[in-house]
């Protein structure tokens, strides 16, 4: 069964557009030398909530690993169960595991509630270490005629001392698209990473905050 076609995109909101040459069409999605291939770029903004505390502490946060199927740039569609296709013509414009760690890092920068926070790679001196797993990251269909943009993700906030691991949760988004064309697809994946990283946010502050005035207590 042929992968859903991509369609033009007409009423992507949030959403960066790009075009590739032949190089990219010929050589990673199979298409013919030649054919366009156009790159969405979920923006993801989601606004912190005031009501986050405060701390002190700081946070570094762990590339986010994911199964090798879902830790591409290809677009993941399930038109039925069990099946996993890609959209053709169309593509990220970075991996699911780097979307959702720049989108998470960019609400907790952007919620001025914790003292640093920064990628691991970057060497920040920090006391907590947020490690994320993505575990699903495709549209599916389910049955109905519309696609559901479906982003799971396993989360464990560790102490960098000794290693132990603060607390863990799963978090889980099905966004409907409003139309089965990518462009709405897309959109709606926007949508779903903006509130999971706003979740996974909120429930890092509060979990390492718990932990740190647990430490302090005499």
């Amino acid at each position: 069964m042929p992968a859903p076609a991509a369609r033009p995109a007409t009423a992507a909101r949030l959403l960066s557009l790009l075009v590739l040459g032949a190089a990219l069409a010929g050589c990673a999605f199979g298409g013919k030398r030649g054919d366009a291939v156009t790159i969405y770029a979920p923006e993801a903004t989601a606004t912190p909530d005031p009501s986050w505390p405060k701390v002190d502490w700081q946070l570094a946060i762990a590339r986010p690993s994911a199964p090798r199927l879902l830790d591409t740039p290809r677009i993941g569609v399930r038109p039925v169960p069990g099946e996993l296709q890609v959209y053709k013509g169309a593509a990220w414009a970075q991996p699911p595991t780097d979307m959702l760690e720049a989108s998470v890092l960019r609400v907790l920068e952007d919620s001025g509630k914790i003292d640093a926070v920064g990628r691991l790679a970057t060497g920040l001196r920090a006391n907590y270490r947020l490690a994320l797993d993505i575990r699903h990251f495709e549209a599916d269909y389910r049955g109905g005629e519309h696609p559901v943009a479906v982003i799971e993700v396993a989360a464990k906030l560790m102490h960098n001392i000794d290693q132990r691991v603060v607390a863990s949760r799963s978090f889980a988004r099905a966004q409907p698209a409003s139309a089965a064309s990518t462009a709405s697809v897309a959109a709606a994946f926007d949508q779903a990473l903006a509130g999971l990283s706003r979740e996974i946010a909120g429930w890092t502050l509060a979990e390492g905050q718990a932990d740190a005035q647990r430490r302090a207590a005499p």
